[in-house]
Parts: C-alpha cells; sequence; structure tokens
C-alpha cells in the first residue's frame, strides 16, 4: 500500500496549467533532423500553485528535465538526498536519474517545467554546472527564463509543424546558456523581475497574458506584483497590455493598407468590432477615423 503522502500526489490538473506534450512518433522523427536532433522540447508547462503536486519516477524519465519555481516552495529527492527547492531556483534532473518531486504542502510552487532530449543536451548540462549530486541553484535572473519557457509554450500551442519544433528548440537552448550564465555570474546585480515582465509582454505584444503569469514569471505574489507594477508603469498589467495592442495598431494603421479586421487580428483580437471599441476608448476616435487623419 502506498503511504498516505503519494495517495495525494498530482501529476497535472492544476487550474490555470498548461501543458504541451509531442506525439512519440514525432519525437522520434524530429531527432532524426539536424537542428531539433541537437535538442528537441518534448514536453513543456506551467502549473501556478500547484497544490498537492507531485511525481515519482523510480527508473528516471527518458528525458532531461528543468523545472523553475517561480513561486512557493517545493521538495526534490534523488539518490544523493532531499534537496529543497524555492521561488528564484532551478532544478535539474538528468535523464535516467531516479526522482521525486513535490509541492510544499503549505506554500505550493509555481513551477515552469521543460523536458529535453537531444545530442547537445549532455554539454549544456555540463555547462550550467548542475548535476545529480547538486541538482538545484539560484538563477540571476528567472524571469527571462520564464520567459523563454512560456515562448515555447506559446509556439507549441499553436502547432507541431517543424518550423515550430525549431522556434523552441531556440528558446530552449537560450534558457539553457542563460541556466550556464547565471551559474558562472553568481552576485551579479539582478535583473528587476518587474521590468523584466514589462519586457516579456513588449516582445509579445500581440498575446493577452494573464496577471497570475505575469506574477508567476516575475516570482511575486499577484497582489505584490500588481502594485510594483503600477508603480513602474502608471497602469494596471491588463490596461497597459491593452495600450501596447494599440501602439501596434496604430504602427499597423500608419504603416499598411491592410484591412481593419486583419489588423485586429494581428494585434490579438478576432472580434474587429471589440477591437474597434478599445480602439476609440484609448484614442478617442475609430481606426478608420484614425487612418484617415493627416499626420507627421
Amino acid at each position: 500500500m502506498s503511504a498516505p503522502s503519494e495517495t495525494t500526489r498530482l501529476a497535472e490538473g492544476f487550474p490555470g496549467q498548461r501543458m504541451r506534450v509531442l506525439p512519440r512518433p514525432l519525437v522520434a522523427q524530429a531527432l532524426r533532423a539536424p537542428v531539433t536532433g541537437q535538442l528537441l522540447v518534448t514536453d513543456v508547462g506551467f502549473f501556478p500553485k500547484a497544490s498537492s503536486h507531485g511525481r515519482e519516477r523510480a527508473r528516471g524519465a527518458p528525458q532531461d528535465i528543468v523545472i523553475v519555481c517561480a513561486a512557493g516552495r517545493g521538495t526534490c529527492v534523488l539518490p544523493s538526498g532531499t534537496h529543497s527547492v524555492r521561488a528564484g531556483q532551478a532544478v535539474v534532473i538528468p535523464a535516467g536519474v531516479p526522482h521525486t518531486y513535490e509541492a510544499d504542502a503549505t506554500e505550493p510552487w509555481t513551477i515552469w517545467w521543460m523536458h529535453l532530449v537531444g545530442r547537445s543536451v549532455p554539454e549544456l548540462f555540463e555547462a550550467i554546472g548542475a548535476t545529480a549530486q547538486q541538482p538545484v541553484f539560484g538563477l540571476g535572473d528567472p524571469a527571462r527564463v520564464v520567459s523563454l519557457i512560456d515562448t515555447i509554450i506559446r509556439r507549441m500551442e499553436r502547432d507541431e509543424t517543424t518550423s515550430t519544433l525549431i522556434a523552441a528548440s531556440g528558446a530552449a537552448w537560450y534558457a539553457l546558456s542563460l541556466l550556464a550564465a547565471d551559474r558562472r555570474a553568481l552576485g551579479r546585480e539582478s535583473v528587476d523581475p518587474v521590468q523584466a515582465a514589462i519586457e516579456h509582454l513588449l516582445a509579445n505584444a500581440s498575446s493577452r497574458v494573464s496577471l497570475a503569469e505575469l506574477a508567476g514569471m516575475a516570482g511575486l505574489s499577484e497582489s505584490h506584483f500588481a502594485v510594483r507594477f503600477r508603480r513602474a508603469t502608471g497602469y494596471g498589467a491588463l490596461e497597459y497590455q491593452t495600450r501596447l495592442r494599440m501602439g501596434l495598431a496604430r504602427e499597423l494603421l500608419d504603416t499598411t493598407d491592410r484591412t481593419i479586421t486583419s489588423i485586429a487580428r494581428q494585434v490579438g483580437y478576432p472580434d474587429p468590432l471589440y477591437f474597434s471599441r478599445q480602439f476609440r476608448r484609448i484614442h478617442g476616435t475609430s481606426p478608420t477615423e484614425y487612418r484617415s487623419h493627416d499626420k507627421g
């Protein structure tokens, strides 16, 4: 019979979670390709406030695992012992190493994670310097690593084309490079997590990101993040994103002859009428009227 803690451990199914898993035949095919054969993301996800989360793999996983704790706490048990994990730290578990990990019962973690395979992964892990003996380490810029994992999720949520797999590989390579750089730059001044979240929004202006996701990227509670974000920008996070989208819409109206419907979709609004209402709220004029005005 399993121990009581085992019966309540959940592998997934958390409110607000996001997760993508490649079909294994596609993995086998991608590993034969030149780029994705070097590094391939097979599984990726985001588990916010993952109460009762945990996994036990007595024989390890067939992939290498990277977990970034954005908030809360957890533990990871390997043959080397029990390792505590807190916000702002990452866990690296090499393929084939038996392990168990789980969220803290009173302060469950929020994690971003990915499973990796490919010929270059062992060398990248070696550059990071994390081992089965010392799998947990601090991050100098956790928000930027989280942003890259979020980028991987968004691409893999779109489709499973070769271009998507290559883009995901590139983002994962960059994330591992940042982990390696962090290990070699201990004691440097850390990046403001709110500013890093703002940079993520600037790079993904056409996508709506929830307050919970942004707070998780910054490793802060939603209330604390909201206060700091408003202090930094003068706006709430959702309003800031709306204004970014409208700025992109203005640029497209000024520089292209695309239809209003096409521009609305480009900036993340499938409903052109709702887009027009938001545009008028921000600019005091409709997109069509704005385009007709002389500017410059």
